[in-house]
């Protein structure tokens, strides 16, 4: 299996982190959707990561079909641990989670920061490239203090986002808000409940690959790896 993603791309991150969590160790292809490559186009007209290609060459392209896809085929094999319950409404429950962190939080929070942070870095200039906007990334970290309040309010009632089990909600979630940890903008003084349960979930043996991803010239915030913050 090979996943085509970027080391920041949070909606990658959470394939990698669901696939950890099934065991599965896909084949890493780095993209830089800004360049555009025709080949990747051909995986994905869209041009965004994640792309996950299965070994006999079927391409899933996209974090939703992505994450619908891995629990058609291989959740009922996890048995009590699968990342999309059964039930119905717990089902519900974890898509409209999932989609408030991939979809709300992203726009929000990890994808303004990262684009303006990270990718701008090595875009060229006629392409977005350039240095970041102050205005949009103070924006970015101002929106991230509600949904740390929100996940904090969520877990004043359950044990983990959508219920008492670790869902398919907790990854999506972790894996946006490590995107962010990375860069240091992560306020976690702002919620007690919400830093305990990233605390759970980075100790879980699928995030150590991600916490030991650094990149050139931009090193990790001292908190990033550490598991006891």
């Amino acid at each position: 299996m090979q996943l085509y993603h970027h080391p920041f791309c949070a909606h990658s991150r959470l394939v990698r982190l669901a696939l950890g969590e099934m065991g599965i160790e896909p084949e890493l292809i780095e993209e830089r959707v800004w360049e555009r490559r025709p080949d990747f186009l051909m995986l994905d007209p869209a041009g965004a990561t994640p792309v996950l290609v299965e070994d006999d060459g079927f391409v899933v392209p996209g974090i939703d079909p992505i994450t619908e896809y891995l629990d058609e085929t291989r959740g009922s094999a996890l048995g009590t641990r699968r990342l999309l319950p059964v039930h119905i409404g717990e089902r519900v429950e974890v898509r409209r989670l999932s989609s408030w962190f991939n979809h709300k939080f992203f726009a929000e929070v990890s994808e303004p920061l990262v684009r303006e942070k990270v990718y701008k870095r090595y875009t060229p200039r006629e392409l977005g490239g350039g240095p970041p906007d102050m205005a949009i990334i103070r924006a970015a970290r101002a929106n991230i203090r509600y949904h740390l309040q929100y996940i904090g309010w969520l877990l004043k009632a359950r044990n983990w986002l959508a219920g008492e089990r670790m869902t398919y909600a907790d990854l999506a979630a972790a894996a946006h808000i490590s995107s962010v940890d990375y860069l240091g903008d992560v306020p976690w003084e702002e919620d007690e409940g919400a830093k305990i349960w990233y605390a759970r979930i980075k100790s879980r043996p699928a995030f150590r690959p991600l916490l030991a991803l650094t990149m050139a010239g931009m090193p990790p915030a001292p908190c990033y790896a550490d598991l006891d913050f």
